[in-house]
């Protein structure tokens, strides 16, 4: 695909020692973009900032997707312009952000962000002027609004694949980085030293692995290789973006492969620690569990069904739960208060690392205690669990746990049955479960071996 793309580089790209001055210019019979693309909006913007005397470009991952013949999610645009400059050639532009200040240009329902240049951070400890960003200790970046040119834009961007500047009035892309020639090589390369640009953001960690699986790119050696050593600094970042983080990672339709990055390069346990200490202690199952839970998520959003992050936490959480709940049944507590209490302090315990809102923790804490509910279906409990707000996903929580290859006595088959059979078969089949006193019989654990490749329906891992 990518040699179609790009026929007519048949030679390699010439390497410029000194990229950021002398940039990598493809003409329209170099690359594949047509103008036709791309937003009217963004295209507006980019022509009308150019006619005010600024220079203007679209920038990052529009341009690199439109080079992989991928839909860009939106458009961005950089200009030499403020934001104050900005702000003033468009009424309908607003100033966001205090990190990063940038104007966000509203067109009904569709929003051009368009940022001005930026420039490398200094190394000082005193900030020059007003306008320059600061750092703490351990060099991260806390404000980011050091203003610059065209060239120094390009250098203190992330990776080379999003260091591409396309202009649509003539149609040309600069490469300041050489992007062109990682995109053909399916590479993540950062800019500049590997260490330093981790230390400025450790988020560009989880960036170069979500890039990888979206584009299903290698990380280049130099940028994989402090990601082992640098991962604990991803502690230092409030748990609010973290959650914001972990939704791009994992609700983008390629959660199966963000997920195995995040495990080798040793990022999951900076995400979530307990969920990384059952991997060790239980790898197959915990293992199984969130795989299935993660190609049923991937399922769901390329058939452009609706996903909640409730389920999606409750499976990555789930495996460092059962070990809780049996120390405390084993101290005398009933089956019941110690799920409720045991899915209290794991929550509470995981909202250190990421903020999950409220209106996600109940429906997690919900479908955890519906695990302990379903086996109890004597007399009327059949009737009121199903209807229950919970149940569909607490019923397919049920078919995950069943599909990594816990034991469940057949739970699973039998409200199957149950939701399909008319009301005198359900009479029949809590008549059988008094009979065989199974009603009250503690649910076993998964044992090793005989592992059931069952699927779960999917409905709750995204649909509540």
């Amino acid at each position: 695909m990518l040699k179609k793309l790009f026929k007519s580089f048949r030679t390699p790209l010439r390497r410029n020692k000194h990229s950021h001055s002398t940039p990598e210019v493809l003409t329209s019979h170099q690359h594949p973009i047509k103008r036709g693309q791309i937003s009217r909006y963004a295209v507006s913007i980019v022509e009308r900032l150019q006619n005010a005397g600024y220079q203007a470009y679209l920038v990052g991952g529009c341009v690199r997707d439109l080079l992989l013949d991928i839909d860009p999610k939106d458009f961005d645009v950089a200009t030499s312009a403020t934001p104050e400059q900005v702000k003033a050639e468009f009424r309908n532009a607003r100033i966001i952000g205090r990190r990063f200040r940038l104007v966000h240009v509203h067109f009904g329902r569709e929003i051009i962000e368009v940022a001005t240049f930026r420039a490398n951070h200094p190394q000082g400890d005193e900030p020059q002027n007003s306008n320059q960003s600061s750092r703490n200790e351990s060099g991260r970046i806390l404000r980011d609004n050091v203003y610059g040119n065209l060239e120094d834009d390009a250098q203190r961007r992330d990776f080379t694949i999003n260091a591409l500047y396309y202009d649509p009035v003539s149609e040309r892309i600069l490469d300041y980085a050489n992007g062109a020639h990682d995109i053909r090589n399916n590479l993540i390369r950062l800019i500049g030293d590997p260490t330093q640009r981790y230390q400025e953001d450790p988020v560009r960690m989880l960036r170069a692995v979500r890039f990888a699986a979206k584009l299903d790119f290698d990380i280049e050696k130099h940028t994989a290789a402090p990601i082992y050593t640098l991962a604990p600094m991803l502690g230092e970042i409030p748990s609010a973006r973290l959650f914001e983080e972990v939704l791009k990672l994992f609700l983008a339709g390629y959660a199966v492969f963000t997920y195995d990055l995040l495990v080798d390069y040793g990022l999951l346990e900076q995400l979530f620690p307990a969920t990384a200490k059952a991997l060790r202690d239980n790898p197959d199952y915990t293992d199984d569990l969130i795989h299935n839970a993660l190609s049923n998520t991937d399922l769901r959003i390329q058939q452009n069904k609706p996903v909640t992050p409730a389920f999606l936490f409750a499976a990555l959480l789930w495996p460092a739960l059962p070990a809780r709940v049996l120390k405390l049944q084993e101290r005398g507590m009933p089956a019941i208060p110690a799920m409720q209490e045991a899915a209290h302090d794991l929550i509470n315990e995981q909202c250190q690392r990421i903020a999950i809102p409220k209106r996600f923790t109940m429906p997690i804490r919900e479908i955890w205690d519906m695990q302990e509910r379903l086996p109890r279906r004597s007399g009327k409990r059949a009737d009121q669990l199903l209807e229950n707000p919970r149940f569909r996903a607490g019923y397919d929580f049920l078919l995950l746990r069943e599909s990594a290859g816990e034991e469940t006595n057949g739970l699973g088959d039998w409200w199957t049955l149950y939701q399909e059979a008319s009301d005198s078969e359900r009479r029949n089949m809590i008549r059988d479960l008094s009979s065989s006193k199974d009603d009250s019989a503690p649910r076993k654990r998964r044992r090793g071996g005989n592992k059931r490749k069952r699927s779960p329906s999917g409905e709750g891992a995204g649909n509540e």
